[in-house]
């Protein structure tokens, strides 16, 4: 279905790819399309189809997403708050807007428009689900305990947060900021109007497990945090789909990104960032290294240094990717899951 998210590609939001137009896809790239467009409501949005030169990165995302936000236990407005508050903390206003809209979509309309105004949840509930989705970003943040949802869901919403530390950083680094033509997101009338288009998709029930079909064989069971649930299977297929990105930089390239991101706090780079190597002498370790930690800081000149011939498209998502996994990766080891499922606590909206 057509909805107010489809970009005409006259009018694209691709900042340093030229992806084909979805009408165009074939095989396993067709076939998330397919599975998008039934179960998230949308023809081709773009946080996807920048992907699409890669498809097992694209089939890996969308598994991510699905089995956790959409599939996974717990309900969608709590989920959708996670999200948001990933994104705020994220600096992604692409994604707080899209997170936003689809709040309208779930029906919590007067929630949504708070939001918007940047205004706290009136619910004691969401105001803890938003704000412990802005704690994640933070590795080891005494914030994140406990759990503002039932221990049983930890699955579906640290799927979600994590799921969204990567897509944040994807859309940081190669869209543009606008979720619609114009940002005309910004307009209540619209984003009402943009929710209603997908509220019926939205507020279906999935069934878990579909989209680990599109994935490449084997991905594993996962990490302890997702044992037994589809959100196992669809992250350890993103991580071994953006971590296969490290091909692209030399050994002493990766350590440098492994070396700083490991030390990494949860903060926002300064300006004068001491750390981040100069574009001439190592192009590719600057990009997966703001990838990283500061995505809406690449610029023109930063991809126009690496990405020459014989790099293509397929290498920048490839690149971006594994810069951004890094920090995901970051942060999930940091997570004391094991501590926050036994002292787990329940909210209106696990």
């Amino acid at each position: 279905m057509t909805t107010p998210f489809s970009y005409p590609f006259a009018t694209t939001p691709f900042r340093y790819t030229e992806p084909p137009p979805p009408r165009s896809a074939t095989g396993r790239t067709a076939d998330v399309y397919r599975q998008l467009s039934e179960d998230f409501g949308i023809d081709g949005p773009a946080t996807f189809v920048v992907l699409s030169s890669a498809p097992e990165l694209l089939a890996a995302t969308w598994a991510l997403m699905r089995e956790s936000l959409l599939a996974g236990e717990g309900s969608r407005t709590g989920k959708e708050l996670t999200a948001l508050g990933v994104s705020r903390a994220n600096r992604c206003p692409f994604c707080v807007d899209a997170h936003t809209v689809l709040l309208h979509a779930t029906g919590d309309h007067a929630l949504a428009e708070r939001l918007a105004r940047g205004e706290t949840p009136e619910n004691e509930a969401h105001a803890r689900l938003l704000a412990w989705g802005e704690a994640t970003r933070v590795p080891g943040s005494p914030a994140l305990a406990p759990l503002p949802f039932f221990a049983q869901h930890t699955a579906a919403y640290v799927g979600t947060a994590l799921s969204f530390h990567f897509i944040n950083r994807i859309v940081s680094a190669l869209l543009t900021e606008n979720l619609l033509p114009g940002n005309a997101q910004r307009l209540r009338p619209v984003r009402s109007l943009v929710g209603r288009s997908v509220a019926k998709t939205v507020r279906r029930r999935l069934t878990p497990g579909a989209s680990l079909a599109l994935l490449d064989g084997g991905p594993g069971p996962g990490p302890s945090w997702a044992a037994g649930t589809t959100v196992g299977p669809a992250y350890a297929a993103l991580r071994s789909a953006a971590t296969s990105g490290a091909g692209l930089l030399t050994e002493a390239d990766q350590a440098l990104v492994r070396d700083v991101v490991a030390a990494w706090d949860g903060t926002h780079q300064p300006l004068v960032w001491d750390a981040l190597p100069d574009r001439a002498d190592r192009p590719g370790a600057r990009l997966a290294m703001l990838a990283a930690l500061a995505p809406y800081r690449i610029t023109d000149e930063d991809v126009a240094a690496w990405k020459r011939p014989p790099y293509t498209d397929h290498c920048l998502v490839h690149l971006v990717a594994y810069g951004a996994f890094a920090a995901v990766d970051r942060i999930e080891r940091a997570l004391p899951l094991d501590a926050l499922i036994s002292h787990g606590v329940t909210g209106r909206q696990g």
